[in-house]
């Protein structure tokens, strides 16, 4: 599957590259399929808050903390799309494969503080196959995101906490 037009044209107004790469369906397998580093590969995970869709941006290797995210959204009540919400929500997009821009989708958009740390970051084009790697500006730009603390690194092993 091509990366859907409406994306396409979206990320067109900045300067971008388009990666092409085999087929991975994490995030964590699709950074290294782009040999991109964890902390640059943004992932989208799509939550409702209050029962409105909105796009959490956080590192490959980061979960989502929902209570923090539920404080940034200023909202009571936040929980994890479900497979059929994404379908219903995102038909042109491979499920699991949508990009960070909630203005596309008119939702908001949330970036972990880690990937606006960084000069660069690369994220889903709509497929599995495909990644955009563009500077954080120019993402920011389009995106419109509201930067906060809501990812978790994973937790270290008592052994690697250890030595």
């Amino acid at each position: 599957m091509p990366i859907p037009p409406s994306i396409a044209e979206f990320i067109r107004q900045k300067p971008h590259t388009v990666l092409s790469h085999r087929t991975a369906f994490t995030a964590q397998e699709e950074a290294a399929a782009t040999h991109v580093p964890g902390r640059q590969w943004a992932k989208t995970v799509v939550c409702l808050a209050d029962g409105q869709p909105v796009l959490a941006v956080l590192p490959a290797h980061y979960m989502v903390d929902l209570e923090q995210l539920r404080h940034l959204a200023g909202a009571n009540t936040v929980r994890l799309a479900t497979e059929a919400e994404l379908r219903q929500l995102y038909p042109d997009v491979e499920t699991g494969a949508v990009p960070p821009f909630g203005p596309m989708f008119g939702q908001r958009t949330f970036v972990d503080r880690v990937i606006a740390e960084d000069d660069e970051v690369v994220f889903h084009a709509g497929t599995h196959v495909d990644a955009v790697r563009m500077r954080y500006p120019d993402f920011a730009a389009l995106a419109s995101p509201l930067v906060g603390e809501f990812g978790r690194p994973p937790a270290r092993s008592h052994r690697a906490q250890t030595h």
